[in-house]
């Protein structure tokens, strides 16, 4: 009995803790205009105006929400880009949505996101600021961010100049140096270049062992000069920020963790080859 007595004020505690600055507000407005009876009121209202506030935010503020919008709104805009969408662009973004598992309701939502990109007066300003808002200090969702658009503009085989120009403008937005976007699309390129071939050689065909090594060290983005501490620094950092817990922790959408997965994957895969070719030598 002490012990739930104990908890429930501990309880208590928190709660004035957390909403004290409306709690006295509404206490002291109670208090002029009803004495002792209007301050509990007063109090009481504070709270329950503190609450509500909370609630309405947490929702109109979801980082979740938030990517998912700009995920398939870019998406659209980058299909777009050249004038016309290619078919591999459209497979790309429904390939995303099977391999995200989404609900038929959930699908719906993201193609008229995608067309809602591709008309020719939509601005992506509209969907990123919010987005920038919302994960500003979150680095990795940034870059997990710009990943799956430069995979939906590789998606046929190149990144235009129109692409590039979009793609710009999302780093722009979401605040990222120019020089983090070269670095970022280097190590895309060499990582759309390391699954095509991947492919290629798990269906029998002929891809030189030499060429996946050079897109492995790609995939980390090292030299291939690079020591193998410096290659373990660069392969523990891409680890964990693609970690899908730790994504979605900071605001990815759960329906995304697998392409995070899909990321880590790969990672792994391409820092495998390269300790198996450096112990041969």
């Amino acid at each position: 009995m002490a012990f739930k007595s104990e908890k429930a004020g501990f309880s208590l505690g928190q709660l004035i803790r957390r909403n004290r600055t409306l709690l006295v507000i509404g206490g002291l407005i109670g208090l002029f205009s009803g004495g002792l009876v209007g301050l509990l009121f007063g109090a009481g209202i504070g709270v329950a105006i503190s609450a509500a506030l909370k609630n309405a935010l947490g929702q109109a503020l979801n980082p979740q929400d938030a990517f998912f919008k700009a995920t398939f709104t870019v998406m659209g805009k980058l299909a777009k880009a050249d004038g016309r969408v290619s078919q591999e662009e459209i497979q790309y973004a429904r390939e995303v949505m099977n391999r995200m598992g989404l609900s038929e309701e959930r699908r719906k939502e993201a193609m008229e996101l995608f067309s809602l990109g591709k008309e020719n007066d939509f601005d992506i300003a509209e969907v990123m600021r919010p987005l920038r808002a919302l994960i500003r200090f979150r680095i990795p969702l940034k870059l997990m961010f710009v990943e799956i658009q430069l995979q939906a503009a590789m998606a046929d085989g190149q990144v235009s100049e129109a692409e590039t120009i979009i793609i710009r403008e999302v780093c722009g937005l979401l605040q990222m140096s120019q020089a983090e976007m070269a670095a970022l699309m280097a190590r895309m390129q060499s990582q759309f270049s390391y699954q095509q071939h991947s492919y290629q050689s798990h269906q029998g065909g002929f891809v030189s062992e030499q060429q996946l090594l050079t897109e492995s060290y790609g995939v980390l983005g090292v030299k291939e000069s690079a020591s193998d501490a410096e290659l373990k620094k660069a392969y523990r950092r891409l680890m964990s920020q693609h970690h899908p817990d730790k994504l979605v922790a900071k605001g990815l959408p759960e329906e995304m963790m697998q392409l995070a997965k899909e990321k880590t994957q790969e990672i792994q895969g391409a820092y495998d080859r390269i300790k198996t070719a450096r112990k041969k030598h």
